[in-house]
């Protein structure tokens, strides 16, 4: 393949059918230790964890969904390093341990006070290689303009915050539309972050030590291309594989930040990826029901996708507190 082409494969239909289908798929985790995938539905009433036990020889289900009703939406929910049986989540006001027997959260830290629900919530987050957990905002208030349209003479609002395993909370970053995905490169000196509605990936150096961020750029530029980098994994080449809202895609990255390939799905709201599977090398994907005015009948959002990429992810790091 020359360095100028962008492959296409086709991803297909969904893996897991779901009835009725996720209002919006978020925050898929596979665990190896028990061959489980985790994913949310934080949209619906109430907000719910489903887990799924998989085959450790091929990746199929293995099994029905377990699912636990939550007493807040969760957005993002990541594995404790020691604690089997928790997670840590960002809720819609900040950030807590929530219990996978129960479905029960234990309020670590509300950053967000119950004043401001209608103008900021939480969104996507992660766990750096050092257990500290990341956790970003989106501004509600600018949601409705839609990706490409923020006016130009506002600052958005989102934030990004980092939760030690300590108990300390730090803000990092401002002027976020969309939180959403975050990741680290291998060597653990970048750090990624998407911003959905602004429609750019950005880079930070990152000093693993300190847990400090700096010289921040844009890596990925999607405001003329179209379609908004959502949820993400890197694999241990560097690869960035982004689900991209409104395009039917994940696509996948270099590590100069080039488009390498896209992969096309049956539902246009590809919400987030994560790897998992035997070799560690299939992307497991969680999706959101297209509920524009626009919507075709046989969009199959809000259903889980799976697709085996042919090389390991790096995996999804836990809290270390």
């Amino acid at each position: 393949m020359s360095t100028d082409t962008i492959a296409t494969e086709v991803g297909g239909g969904p893996w897991l059918k779901l009835d009725p289908p996720m209002i919006l798929g978020e925050a898929p985790v596979f665990r190896a230790s028990d061959n489980t995938l985790h994913w949310n539905d934080c949209l619906d009433d109430p907000a719910e964890i489903h887990i799924l036990s998989l085959d450790p020889t091929t990746g199929d289900a293995a099994g029905d969904i377990r699912t636990l009703k939550l007493a807040d939406s969760v957005t993002v929910q990541l594995f404790r390093r020691g604690h089997p049986g928790s997670y840590i989540c960002a809720y819609y006001q900040g950030v807590a341990f929530l219990d996978e027997a129960t479905g029960a959260l234990e309020i670590l830290k509300e950053i967000i006070p119950t004043s401001d629900r209608g103008i900021r919530r939480f969104n996507d987050g992660g766990v750096d290689a050092a257990g500290r957990f990341w956790l970003a905002e989106i501004d509600v208030k600018v949601m409705p303009h839609g990706a490409g349209k923020i006016p130009k003479d506002y600052t958005p609002i989102g934030r990004l915050w980092r939760y030690d395993p300590d108990g300390t909370c730090t803000q990092m970053e401002s002027g976020l539309a969309c939180g959403n995905g975050i990741g680290w490169s291998p060597d653990n000196k970048t750090m990624y972050l998407n911003d959905s509605l602004a429609q750019i990936v950005w880079a930070y150096d990152f000093d693993l030590e300190t847990g400090t961020i700096s010289n921040k750029r844009i890596f990925i530029d999607r405001r003329e291309a179209g379609g908004e980098p959502d949820g993400m994994v890197l694999d241990v080449e560097g690869n960035l594989w982004i689900a991209m809202w409104g395009a039917y895609s994940v696509m996948c990255f270099d590590k100069t930040g080039k488009q390498t390939k896209t992969i096309k799905f049956t539902a246009k709201n590809m919400a987030c990826t994560t790897f998992g599977g035997p070799n560690y090398d299939e992307l497991y994907i969680a999706s959101a029901r297209d509920r524009s005015p626009t919507a075709l009948a046989d969009d199959d959002g809000g259903q889980m996708f799976r697709y085996k990429v042919g090389v390991k992810g790096l995996p999804k790091y836990e809290f270390a507190g």
